[in-house]
């Protein structure tokens, strides 16, 4: 049995303190640095708009819980919501009526008006939600 001698035990103690010191400095700043996980809320439809707020062949983006939905009021009157966040990078994406799509302007990607990627690094469709018109209301809600 090896007794440890004292220069390798004060370098143990040496080593433990400092990387004790380090955690204790480094963990707060990490921590304040990485973003909160915050729940996402469970909101399961939200009034988009008012009948008669949008014209023939425009979109609107609003607020679906924490994130943004676009509607779009299409030519032949009918309404169509998405989720506004492009699938590529998380960008906003906008109506573009002169192409009749939906238009992700950081790196061009392309869906169509079933939400389906036409072109552009989009990997996946946007998520379409329900609309429903109830009295003045455009209501869009999660699809089941």
């Amino acid at each position: 049995m090896s007794i440890l001698s004292r220069r390798k035990f004060l370098n143990f103690s040496l080593i433990s303190s400092l990387g004790s010191l380090a955690a204790v400095i480094f963990y707060p700043i990490i921590r304040f640095l990485m973003p909160p996980k915050t729940p996402q809320a469970a909101q399961t439809e939200v009034v988009a708009a008012k009948v008669g707020e949008l014209q023939l062949d425009s979109g609107k983006i609003f607020k679906f819980g924490n994130e943004p939905g676009i509607l779009i009021l299409q030519e032949d009157g009918t309404y169509k919501a998405f989720t506004a966040i492009c699938t590529h990078l998380g960008c906003i994406v906008q109506y573009r009526a002169d192409l009749n799509i939906i238009w992700c302007g950081c790196h061009n990607g392309k869906y169509d008006l079933f939400g389906k990627v036409i072109s552009g690094p989009p990997p996946l469709p946007l998520t379409e939600y329900n609309v429903t018109v109830i009295n003045d209301n455009i209501v869009v809600s999660k699809k089941a």
